[in-house]
């Protein structure tokens, strides 16, 4: 046991060393050269009053909803899982099924699961009702409730089946199980990532592939000339459930595909959809999904070597009604753990993502040389969408996954001074 930890604790360090690498090297964490006197983001330079007032009223609104929602659901995550609460609801769930292991699994994510998500829904429905007084929501409470199903059943699925790997690993072998699940997990996210355009986006939206069109041709030669090869254009019918304008690129190898939403269609002109495109095509010319594939195997694989070093914690697995980790009553704790971590890093991971889409944008106006095409998009979609134009510092550092959109229009100005371009 003693060799066996040992290994488990140089296996983790040189993951998270692996991880450190990864970020460090291909992380561009230098986006662009800035001109002397760059451009300093001014969101009453390109956005009007009533346009900031609106914006500063749904952030407002939907900003302390959301942290309420993740308050609540790490105060119920603790209470399950750091008192015997959540063993005892595991146990009760697969009672009728006999109360083996296995259905511990399986009932037991399924019940904690649901705990978690009913204990948040007022505050959902509260955000579905903002959202649709500020016309971005247009789903019927039918779709609405329907879409909250899907979302549960699929968490729900993905939970149980990471947690038999990890419990199951245990019984087939007792002292190298964090070897065996920590591989399979890893393959797991990897599978995943190829198998979610397939699997999951249909689930939320349908998806026909573009008529023969101008744009259409356009779309694929902007591509082209980026040298990404996708599979299919398709347009998804976004506008059952939003007026929020969008695209991207999804899927990695043979399921690439550009995504449309039909609501862009209808609204924008073709030089702000591909100035759009351009920015999804700089995450597949720069593999980040493959990075983010990388990067989230083996954060996976070392949250489950972490999870096997907590077999000495024995006061805390006690505390959780859990005679060891292996005992699938331990899974609240589990959870919990996992969802503290996650919030821990949320600011490491949300910098990450600001960082990965600032190179995008800077590969859009690379790409279309159209720095006016670019702030029109921008403001676009800040318009439409609603965006924080003036967003919450705090708020903005810990979970923003995208720069401002004040930030991406003053890089835009600062890429037509560098490239001598007529600035916008």
């Amino acid at each position: 046991m003693i060799g066996s930890r040992r290994a488990a604790w140089i296996t983790l360090a040189v993951i998270l060393i692996a991880v450190l690498a990864l970020v460090v090297i291909l992380i561009p964490w230098r986006v662009a050269p800035i001109p002397v006197g760059g451009t300093v983001p001014d969101a009453t330079r390109d956005f009007t009053p009533a346009e900031l007032s609106r914006a500063a009223a749904l952030a407002a609104r939907i900003q302390p909803t959301a942290l309420l929602s993740l308050a609540v659901s790490l105060v119920i995550s603790a209470l399950l899982g750091l008192t015997s609460l959540g063993a005892r609801i595991v146990t009760l769930a697969a009672r009728p099924m006999g109360g083996g292991w296995v259905w511990q699994v399986i009932l037991g994510s399924l019940a904690l699961g649901l705990i978690g998500r009913l204990a948040t829904l007022p505050l959902s429905a509260y955000a579905e009702t903002v959202l649709r007084r500020y016309g971005l929501s247009t789903r019927g409470w039918g779709l609405w409730a329907a879409d909250i199903a899907k979302s549960v059943a699929i968490g729900v699925a993905l939970t149980a089946l990471v947690l038999m790997v990890f419990y199951g690993s245990m019984r087939l072998a007792p002292r190298l199980w964090w070897t065996i699940a920590a591989t399979a997990v890893a393959a797991l996210v990897v599978v995943g990532s190829f198998l979610y355009p397939v699997l999951v986006e249909p689930a939320f939206n349908q998806f026909r592939s573009m008529p023969q069109s101008q744009l259409r041709g356009d779309l694929l030669a902007v591509a082209e000339r980026d040298g990404v090869a996708v599979d299919d254009v398709l347009v998804a019918d976004a506008s059952r459930r939003t007026t929020a304008l969008n695209a991207y690129v999804s899927g990695f190898g043979s399921t690439r595909r550009i995504v449309v939403y039909d609501t862009l269609l209808d609204s924008e002109s073709p030089a702000v959809i591909e100035t759009i495109v351009a920015h999804e095509l700089g995450h597949a010319k720069s593999n980040d999904v493959v990075l983010g594939t990388a990067i989230g195997a083996l954060g996976a694989a070392a949250a489950v070597i972490a999870g096997y070093l907590l077999v000495g914690w024995a006061p805390l697995l006690r505390r959780a009604g859990a005679s060891s980790l292996a005992d699938p009553r331990s899974m609240a704790l589990v959870l919990f753990v996992l969802a503290a971590v996650g919030l821990i890093l949320a600011p490491a991971q949300s910098l990450i993502s600001r960082q990965i889409e600032a190179s995008a944008d800077v590969h859009a106006l690379d790409l279309t040389r159209d720095p006016a095409a670019f702030i029109e998009m921008q403001r676009r979609l800040g318009i439409r969408n609603i965006a924080a134009l003036e967003p919450n510092q705090l708020y903005y550092w810990v979970f923003a996954s995208h720069p401002s959109t004040v930030e991406r229009i003053a890089t835009a100005r600062d890429w037509a001074q560098v490239n001598r371009a007529s600035p916008p």
